[in-house]
């Protein structure tokens, strides 16, 4: 369906209750500017931080957030689409659904521990473990230091069962100026991992990124 429409696969985005909106808002400009469908999901704590972090008015009903998602980045029609918490026939809540890599940014302690316990109570929980269980490509990005044993714990279990842990925490070896420079770094390291091509930044040993 996504391809029909000209776009390029869907990527999932999910936002938890986590420091971090910035990075996640960043992901889905980026992502809509290289031509993929982005599925966002926010959750209610989400929603909290991203209006204490950020300006950005994002409303919590999907048809009214994919108009606000829009506006920001520029999307084409159809190309963010937005689900709701329990949303269960959305298209990440089952194996069957079209593929989709997922990223969970930023992902809040609870939301590592539902995923590594297979707890699927919402539909970001949910859309992770089809993730894993389908062998498709989730990149979870953690919230701010420190972290506990149990939050280690958790990380390492996931990463056993083939998840991307990328923690936040941004290099300094290319001298950012902003922090616009930092969240770029960090959201560079997600489209890596995604496998999508990028000019945020040059990769090691490319012209503009030497060590120092």
């Amino acid at each position: 369906m996504s391809r029909a429409a000209g776009f390029k696969p869907p990527v999932t985005v999910a936002l938890t209750g986590a420091s971090g909106a910035q990075y996640a808002l960043r992901l889905i400009d980026v992502l809509v500017a290289s031509g993929h469908e982005v599925w966002v999901m926010i959750s209610k704590a989400a929603h909290m931080v991203i209006a204490t972090e950020t300006d950005a008015e994002l409303p919590a009903a999907p048809a009214r957030l994919v108009g606000a998602l829009r506006e920001r980045s520029g999307a084409a029609e159809g190309q963010i689409r937005c689900f709701g918490r329990e949303d269960w026939m959305a298209p990440v809540a089952s194996g069957s659904g079209a593929p989709s890599s997922m990223v969970i940014c930023p992902c809040s302690t609870g939301t590592l521990s539902a995923v590594a316990t297979g707890a699927s109570n919402n539909l970001i929980e949910r859309a992770a473990d089809v993730a894993i269980k389908e062998r498709r490509t989730l990149v979870m990005v953690p919230r701010e230091s420190p972290f506990s044993p149990i939050h280690l714990e958790h990380m390492l279990a996931l990463s056993r069962l083939g998840a991307v842990i990328l923690p936040a925490a941004p290099g300094f070896y290319h001298r950012p100026a902003s922090v616009d420079d930092l969240i770029d770094f960090i959201v560079a390291r997600i489209l890596n991992q995604l496998g999508i091509e990028h000019a945020l930044m040059p990769r090691w040993g490319e012209a503009g990124e030497s060590p120092r």
